[in-house]
């Protein structure tokens, strides 16, 4: 499989990486001249081609062929709270590698962390540079954006044009058993581990938002996401 990296600016026949993403390719990976790699904007261009040079500072790559892959008509995308240690951080790489389409970093009542003034721009930069590497690992077209972080408010907000599947494994639906049939983006909210409150539920209620669970077992919060989103990657055809 060829190496596969990102840049900002996939124009031209000619491609360079330069800064950490050039260390990568050269120090890291050891790209040798004449290989082929393949080369993402994360807006959809697909490039193969074959590195020119390479060097700790500066890898030219000369492009051979140019593709441009749609982007999912049908959106899905992780609400994910914010939990204590790595977890979030986990549900969101894992997510990104099972091709999520957006981050929602969400500020739930029982989340331990909290993000607020600069911290919030510091949390949203760091899932950003996690989902940017997953998704170059995952050799994805499109990078997922991670929004601000949000309130449950803000997340009810998004109801009129998004489907809102909240992940509660004491409810008696099943997400294996829900019709994914329409068109409307899908919302997959995640609690925190120490679960969703009830004013949230009830929030969420009220917006018509569906509660559903997957399986016997309670899932950690790093698990849930990812566990839904491959079951309604096979359910709406993309798998």
């Amino acid at each position: 499989m060829a190496l596969h990296f990102v840049v900002d600016d996939a124009s031209g026949d000619a491609i360079e990486l330069t800064g950490s993403e050039a260390h990568h390719a050269s120090a890291v990976r050891r790209v040798r001249v004449g290989e082929e790699v393949t080369v993402t904007d994360g807006r959809g261009a697909w490039l193969t081609g074959s590195v020119a040079s390479a060097d700790p500072k500066r890898v030219s790559i000369s492009v051979e062929s140019r593709a441009f892959v749609e982007a999912p008509a049908r959106r899905i995308l992780l609400a994910q709270a914010l939990a204590k240690g790595d977890r979030d951080e986990l549900a969101v790489q894992a997510a990104t590698e099972l091709d999520i389409d957006g981050i929602i970093p969400w500020q739930a009542a029982r989340s331990v962390s909290r993000w607020s003034g600069p911290k919030a721009s510091k949390g949203q930069a760091r899932w950003q540079t996690i989902v940017r590497e997953a998704a170059k690992q995952a050799h994805r077209a499109w990078i997922p954006i991670v929004s601000p972080v949000a309130s449950t408010s803000d997340l009810v907000a998004l109801a009129p044009d998004a489907r809102i599947v909240v992940l509660d494994p004491w409810t008696d639906n099943r997400v294996a058993d829900l019709d994914w049939s329409g068109e409307q983006d899908v919302i997959l909210v995640v609690g925190p581990e120490g679960g969703i409150a009830p004013e949230e539920l009830a929030a969420f209620g009220e917006a018509s938002a569906v509660r559903a669970r997957l399986g016997q077992s309670v899932l950690r919060t790093s698990t849930a996401g990812p566990a839904a989103l491959a079951l309604l990657n096979q359910a709406i055809g993309r798998w």
